[in-house]
């Protein structure tokens, strides 16, 4: 599995629209999520496009999320989310400043506004869903 050091390292080479086919290409990694998962209790509030996260345990307690969206560069955004929290205790993921984690690719200078206005709700949505398992 990629890190987001892995991912960042190859997107500080690439030009703007080899960026966006990198984002595509991460979001057509992600593992796919059944369509039975698509509710309206998995679908993260705020976004442009669908976006939907479902979460599920892993035997040691750990989470492991199913993400996807109807647009390909939010799927992308979704999977670089999830690099930082993929596979971790509910108590990592909310010590984990995401958007720290993120900054260095600058979404905000090389996406439009609509295709960053959800992020700070997915990851409010992956935050709130780590407290409640914690809890």
């Amino acid at each position: 599995m990629q890190t987001l050091e892995d991912v960042y390292a190859d997107y500080a080479l690439l030009e703007a629209d080899d960026r966006y086919r990198q984002l595509i290409d991460l979001g057509r990694a992600l593992e796919p999520m059944p369509d039975a998962l698509k509710t309206d209790a998995t679908l993260v509030r705020g976004c442009s496009a669908s976006v939907w996260v479902y979460p599920a345990t892993r035997p040691d307690g750990r989470l492991h999320f199913l993400a996807d969206s109807n647009a390909a560069i939010t799927k992308g955004i979704i999977a670089l989310v999830l690099l930082a929290v993929q596979d971790c205790a509910p108590a990592e993921i909310l010590a984990t400043d995401i958007d720290a984690a993120l900054a260095p690719f600058d979404l905000g200078r090389q996406l439009s506004s609509n295709r960053t206005q959800g992020i700070p709700n997915m990851i409010a949505l992956i935050r709130e869903t780590a407290a409640r398992y914690a809890a």
